[in-house]
């Protein structure tokens, strides 16, 4: 077995004069930002309000910085005012990159590498670039306040019980394993006026109990066959859209049976999703169907390059071309090993859905010659902030939930793979390396032209169908409901955003309780609090606690549109040098 990513960073925190280092997790699927590369060291902290430039990334003794190639000047609003009233300045942003590119287990670099000077004055901050960089947009999702960091080059305990600030319209209040409180930030200087007292966070593993039974006012729960039924309730109202969020089966590559590419190749073929959709899917797919596209919803970059993945005929014909037989009971031989490979199928214990799914095909598997076995356990720790990120399995079933750009699909590059050398930085939690596909994406974040962008990202899923390192399922529908006697939600259209249940503020009390009580599947709990390490991995962390209390220069719509933040005076200007 691997050593965990968790116990890896642990044992470095303790080589570090005994620091105690933080933690991460997912919404039964993982968030994912872009993807991470070894940690660069050697850029400086800006002071406010500085105006010098600041180099951002290191530079071999000697040699002169690479020259930029690309500028983004950010205009901050009025309304960019941190809790205490200090304004967002450039030292913010400094202090945010300092922290990606050079804290230990930083979970996403990518973009921010690329990045070799931030400098500004007064509410104009100017970001440039060693390449060309498409995505830029994402950068900047969550700032850290600098004058309340103790050390921006390792905010490895820097959140050791919460985030203490805001710039936002909520701020945490409490964080317990029971629950967490948000409230009203009463520095924010922004539109969006809490239309509640405050926001409590409770675990609801069954939601809709939790919503009929009044312990919870709202819930935001996976689509699953039934669901309809378990809702229905004169006091529950309910909706449901189309997300840029995917369930696929996620196969293990760096090593174990699956880094043979001849045997993965095999299982892939024997594999028949559509008959898992129609067993699993179907019977609450809101007329969405199966998935080929690959690792991305349906949209520009979606080739379905899939297409046609199941092929038992040409499974069989491959392994015994390449030396495997079958022994007595019909299991697959590995010819230089002489033994059957066991496959160890990971999902988090008790979402019915993934263990149907394992109780449907593992027999089938079985019949087509694969020993494959069931190995679960829970979410949150084990599944999401330990064993994917660390590698730790064979085969996995997981929802992504991605933000609306193919920027994400950097995170499947060879650099990005977790490893004790690099101490488990990086997103590719599938171990997969093709280099081709590496410079494909490569290529693709730095193509500023949005055709040219399309094809690139359109190759490089292509040879992820023809390495068959993941079969799509599903553009999961994200569904919400609430008691309309103890809360008007009627605004939820939101629900389709990446970042989803994000407008609490235009909800109202009913009851007159003057709260709202959201339950959460999966409950991210205060031992995890920090935004830039692996608990960042976790849908359900950045939804509840990221998100609605870091400032962003750029967000989502539920259109899957990226548009400038209300801390920005307007779109920011982006220029080639």
């Amino acid at each position: 077995m691997r050593t965990t990513k968790r116990s890896k960073f642990a044992a470095v925190a303790v080589g570090l004069s005994l620091v105690v280092a933080a933690c991460g997790d997912d919404k039964e699927s993982t968030t994912e930002t872009t993807g991470a590369t070894e940690t660069t060291e050697g850029s400086t902290e800006t002071t406010e309000g500085s105006t010098d430039t600041t180099e951002a990334t290191e530079t071999t003794e000697g040699e002169a910085p690479a020259e930029p190639v690309m500028r983004v000047t950010y205009t901050l609003s009025d309304v960019a005012v941190w809790n205490d009233g200090t304004p967002i300045t450039v030292a913010d942003f400094q202090c945010t990159y300092d922290a990606i590119m050079n804290t230990p287990g930083s979970l996403s670099t990518t973009g921010y590498d690329q990045i070799t000077s931030i400098s500004g004055e007064g509410s104009e901050v100017v970001v440039e670039f060693s390449e060309k960089y498409a995505p830029w947009r994402l950068l900047f999702g969550g700032l850290l306040k600098a004058d309340a960091t103790p050390d921006c080059m390792d905010v490895s305990e820097a959140f050791d019980g919460g985030i203490s600030y805001s710039a936002n319209e909520w701020m945490i209040d409490s964080w317990s394993a029971e629950q967490l409180v948000l409230v009203p930030n009463e520095g924010y200087m922004g539109s969006r006026t809490p239309g509640v007292e405050r926001v409590v966070f409770v675990p609801a593993e069954d939601g809709p109990t939790a919503l009929k039974s009044g312990a919870v006012d709202f819930i935001f729960p996976q689509a699953y066959t039934g669901l309809d039924e378990e809702l229905a309730d004169p006091n529950v109202a309910s909706d449901a859209a189309g997300s840029g969020a995917f369930e696929g089966f996620y196969f293990q590559s760096y090593e174990g049976p699956f880094a043979d590419p001849v045997f993965r190749t095999a299982f892939s073929k024997s594999i028949d999703t559509q008959a898992v959709y129609d067993q699993i899917y179907a019977p609450f797919a809101s007329g969405l169907p199966l998935l080929t596209c690959g690792p991305i919803a349906p949209g520009p970059y979606c080739d379905n390059a899939f297409e046609g993945s199941y092929d038992p005929e040409g499974a069989v014909a491959l392994l015994e071309e390449n030396g495997w037989t079958q022994d007595g009971s019909g299991m697959w031989v590995n010819p230089e090993t002489g033994e059957v490979p066991e496959i160890r199928w990971m999902v988090n214990t008790g979402n019915t859905r993934r263990e149907s799914t394992q109780e449907f095909l593992i027999p089938k598997l079985a019949e087509a010659g694969f020993n494959v076995r069931a190995d679960n356990c829970e979410a949150l720790p084990c599944v999401f902030e330990t064993r994917l990120p660390s590698l730790d399995y064979d085969m996995a079933m997981y929802i992504n939930t991605v933000a609306p750009d193919p920027a994400y699909l950097r995170t499947w590059g060879c650099d990005q793979i977790p490893t004790e050398e690099n101490d488990f930085q990086g997103q590719n939690s599938n171990g997969w390396c093709n280099e081709e596909a590496t410079e494909l994406l490569i290529a693709a974040d730095a193509e500023l032209d949005p055709a040219k962008r399309a094809e690139e990202v359109k190759q490089a899923i292509a040879l992820m169908a023809e390495d068959h390192i993941m079969l799509p399922l599903l553009q999961f529908p994200n569904v919400g409901a609430y008691r309309t006697d103890r809360l008007d939600a009627t605004s939820t259209e939101e629900i389709a955003n990446y970042r989803a249940i994000n407008n609490w503020y235009e909800w109202t009390d009913v009851d007159g309780d003057g709260q709202i009580i959201i339950g959460a599947e999966q409950f991210p709990t205060s031992d995890c609090p920090n935004p830039i390490t692996e608990c960042s991995n976790s849908s359900w962390y950045v939804w509840l606690v990221s998100f609605p209390v870091l400032p962003g220069m750029y967000e989502t719509t539920a259109d899957q549109e990226i548009i400038p933040s209300e801390f920005l005076a307007g779109e920011a200007v982006l220029e080639e040098l």
